[in-house]
């Protein structure tokens, strides 16, 4: 079937041409074959949900693992797990990490079932509790065992070497190497020329190799490196928050194309047939005019968007939508949301 649709969708764009994949014009009326599932994942002892931006499959392809920020939108002074594991019904299979991070931001699962978090904030002067926490990236083993960790708890980076500064998200390649998009304070209007925004590679045992980046507009800048994916080329997409747009990048930092169709996307993922999923909760008449909140999907080939799934809580004055999204083997979409405060299930 997912073939099918790609077919279809090709055509349509040999019909309509391709020059609107970089012009930035709103991409908004689209069809939307989903239905949203609000209340599906059930948290235990009376606990809720707090904000939460990290959601990923487990190589299960059906079980699915969450950063929750504990009940708020931090976890300092928490006693909470941040990290849990749902299955297929929703039912809460596991859960670790509690005293370890401030922010759960970015997540994801490697070949070998480990999870990788990145912990996008820092210690507060007025906040004891957050003390030796934040600007790292730590991988979990699946029952919760510290593998490894990149920067160093508690230490902001500058943007030169291997220490971190709020690191938004992370991903392995098939190579082991590790990729962290680094700086989640570029977006915002009164960022400096210095603030933190690249991509920073370690290899598989967390030496650093490299970085590229900067703040700024420019191909190969950022202002917000928000979410990292790849395609089945093995090409490395990020979701530039701030400057609206996807690039794409050489596996070396080489930079290769521009994408403006998926709209300010904070959450991206990318299936293994190169189905692209986009998480957009920030377009606003202010930050991303004419454009709507909401998931966006369509081809990491060709860069043509298929479907448009609205904002669930957009007609009702919600503040934003899902941050983060992941996708499982049956097709079934989960969007972490931060405003919300919950993780929601779309299906087919």
């Amino acid at each position: 079937m997912i073939f099918a649709r790609c077919i279809f969708v090709m055509v349509a764009g040999a019909v309509m041409g391709t020059a609107g994949l970089t012009s930035g014009q709103p991409v908004n009326d689209l069809p939307n074959p989903y239905t949203t599932h609000q209340g599906y994942f059930k948290l235990t002892d009376g606990r809720a949900w707090g904000s939460t931006s990290a959601v990923e499959i487990d190589i299960d392809g059906t079980s699915v693992w969450v950063g929750e920020r504990c009940g708020q939108n931090s976890c300092a002074g928490s006693n909470l797990d941040p990290v849990l594991k749902y299955d297929t019904a929703g039912n809460l299979v596991t859960s670790f990490g509690a005293g370890l991070l401030l922010f759960p931001h970015g997540i994801h699962v490697d070949g070998d079932g480990n999870v990788w978090i990145t912990d996008a904030q820092g210690p507060r002067d007025d906040a004891p509790e957050t003390a030796g926490l934040g600007h790292r990236v730590i991988k979990f083993s699946p029952t919760g065992d510290v593998l490894l960790e990149l920067g160093e708890a508690g230490v902001a980076g500058d943007g030169t070497d291997h220490l971190l500064n709020t690191p938004c998200d992370v991903i392995t390649a098939a190579d082991g190497s590790i990729f962290v998009a680094d700086g989640h304070g570029g977006q915002s209007r009164n960022a400096q020329p210095g603030t933190v925004a690249r991509i920073v590679k370690y290899d598989a045992e967390g030496n650093y190799i490299k970085h590229w980046g900067g703040m700024g507009s420019e191909p190969g800048q950022f202002r917000t490196p928000h979410g990292l994916a790849w395609d089945s080329r093995g090409r490395l997409f990020v979701a530039d928050r701030g400057n609206v747009r996807i690039q794409i990048f050489d596996q070396e930092g080489n930079f290769q194309a521009e994408w403006k169709q998926f709209s300010r996307l904070s959450g991206i993922f990318i299936t293994d047939d190169d189905m692209l999923y986009g998480a957009d909760s920030e377009s606003s008449d202010t930050s991303n005019p004419g454009w709507r909140r909401g998931i966006r999907v369509g081809s990491a080939a060709t860069g043509e968007v298929m479907y448009f799934i609205p904002d669930p809580s957009a007609e009702g004055g919600g503040t934003t939508a899902a941050e983060g999204v992941a996708v499982d083997a049956e097709g079934n979409i989960f969007g972490a949301e931060v405003g919300p405060r919950q993780l929601s299930r779309y299906t087919r």
